[in-house]
């Protein structure tokens, strides 16, 4: 096997641990309103806690405080002007059984797939070098990162099966937010790799940060308090983060 071949494998199976933490949604008949407060709690934790500890600062590390900053406040920018122009009323544009208030839930869910596969991408981009560069190195780097985007799958999975009942539609969004790694790796074997530099890397790490802050605190954490009581939300919250600083002190 040749090693770009290699590195387009490792960075595909590194991307798909996504469905791992999509397959939760098999595991579960019908979430409970405690179910939901956590799970929805969760993803938020997981979505700023990787915006801020990881995404943000390896942006500004590249392109300094104030162009991270910039990049970083463009991408909740973006959002805002995404959200403003998307209706928040989905009568008679939904599927038939799907309400109002899960439609949104869909909604929820389908940003933050598209947020987890944007940072997906450049994922797959630093696993496909570093195989490149040293195939150890590279196996390292895979396991790793598939070990983070287990609960990224979980992030993806949860509003989705909520909103729809349906564990084939929540599997398949979690799966689709982890094809972004190994299509970040093929744009890079392709045409990318010699013209990306780390500050063109850096601002789109801090652009993407903006998007999941967004996200995380726009669609996601008001979701969970709706379903949580007694601090259910929060704990959700918590435990996404302990979770992140777990799989990323694995990187380390």
């Amino acid at each position: 096997m040749s090693q770009v071949a290699l590195a387009l494998m490792l960075t595909t199976l590194a991307g798909l641990a996504t469905t791992l933490g999509g397959a939760v949604a098999w595991l579960v008949r019908r979430p409970s309103p405690r179910f939901m407060a956590l799970s929805l709690g969760f993803s938020a934790g997981v979505m700023v806690y990787v915006s801020f500890v990881e995404l943000l600062a390896a942006g500004i590390e590249e392109i300094g405080l104030l162009w991270g900053q910039v990049a970083f406040f463009a991408g909740v920018g973006a959002m805002l002007l995404v959200d403003m122009a998307i209706p928040h009323s989905y009568e008679g544009e939904v599927d038939p059984g799907i309400g109002v208030k899960d439609a949104r839930l869909l909604r929820t869910g389908l940003f933050v797939a598209l947020g987890v596969g944007i940072h997906n991408f450049p994922e797959g981009l630093a696993t496909f070098a570093a195989t490149l560069k040293n195939v150890e190195l590279g196996g390292a780097i895979a396991v790793t990162i598939a070990i983070h985007n287990i609960p990224e799958g979980i992030a993806v999975s949860a509003p989705i099966y909520a909103a729809t009942g349906s564990r084939k539609k929540a599997f398949w969004w979690s799966f689709l937010s982890g094809l972004a790694e190994p299509v970040g790796a093929g744009a890079a074997a392709l045409v990318l790799l010699p013209f990306l530099s780390p500050s063109v890397l850096g601002a789109l790490l801090a652009l993407v940060a903006g998007f999941m802050v967004f996200i995380a605190l726009d669609e996601l954490l008001p979701a969970s308090q709706a379903y949580g009581r007694e601090h259910w939300a929060i704990v959700g919250v918590i435990l996404g983060m302990a979770a992140m600083a777990i799989s990323l002190a694995a990187l380390t």
